[in-house]
């Protein structure tokens, strides 16, 4: 599943971070935080974990997601990584091929997630700077990721993905992993699937129609059937 979220953050919180994540932000090199293979990938800045900052921009990140009804949806999260922030630009400027950890520690909430999907919400209009798009790789080709500050893309963390060099400007983004109520890619597709054609099905016909009614079922079963809480 690849999914573009708009406007997971309003025009205020957006303001609010570019301006909490200016040069004054305590950064820390990315590389700190990387393990395995990607250590050797990671050039970049990372707002460090420990400061009050990280921990009330997490906190932001988290309200936002809880009130967007299409990440809910789509990820049918079951824990998600405290939310990290990464800065790229000034010499810290790309993050090379690697695939993310299938379980990672968070200090946060100090439990164990597992990497069903993996998130980036962009803070920095993409006018701002050159590069820095997310690549993701597929057997078809590349996905070339570039969204408007505010927005979010959701993929699969079984992917083999990258961030390109910036080579202008700063690129600031949250970055952080979701443990699904449902393991399976395909069981999890299908239910979002379902769940937007029983959304359009009540715009249509009300929620008292016969036909939302059944699919609401269906959907409700299928999801006691393939979910762990």
């Amino acid at each position: 599943m690849f999914l573009h979220i708009p406007d997971v953050l309003t025009a205020e919180e957006i303001t609010f971070f570019r301006q909490a994540l200016g040069p004054q932000a305590p950064w820390v090199e990315g590389a700190r935080s990387a393990g395995g293979q990607a250590v050797h990938q990671k050039n970049n800045l990372q707002l460090g974990q420990s400061s009050e900052l990280s921990a009330q921009l997490q906190a932001m990140v988290k309200t936002a997601l809880n009130r967007n009804a299409l990440f809910f949806s789509a990820a049918l999260p079951r824990r998600i990584y405290n939310p990290l922030f990464n800065k790229y630009g000034d010499g810290a400027n790309f993050y090379g091929n690697h695939v993310d950890s299938a379980v990672m520690h968070s200090r946060a909430d100090n439990c164990w997630v597992r990497s069903d999907l993996s998130c980036t919400l962009f803070l920095t209009p993409p006018d701002d700077y050159d590069g820095g798009e997310l690549v993701i790789t597929e057997a078809l080709g590349e996905k070339r990721i570039k969204l408007p500050a505010g927005d979010m893309i959701l993929y699969p963390s079984s992917t083999v993905h990258q961030v390109s060099p910036v080579t202008r400007g700063h690129r600031v983004s949250s970055f952080f992993w979701v443990e699904s109520m449902v393991r399976g890619l395909e069981q999890r597709q299908l239910l979002f699937d379902m769940d937007m054609a029983l959304l359009k099905l009540r715009q249509a016909h009300g929620d008292t129609d016969p036909s939302a009614i059944a699919l609401s079922g269906t959907y409700h079963n299928l999801l006691r059937m393939w979910a762990d809480v």
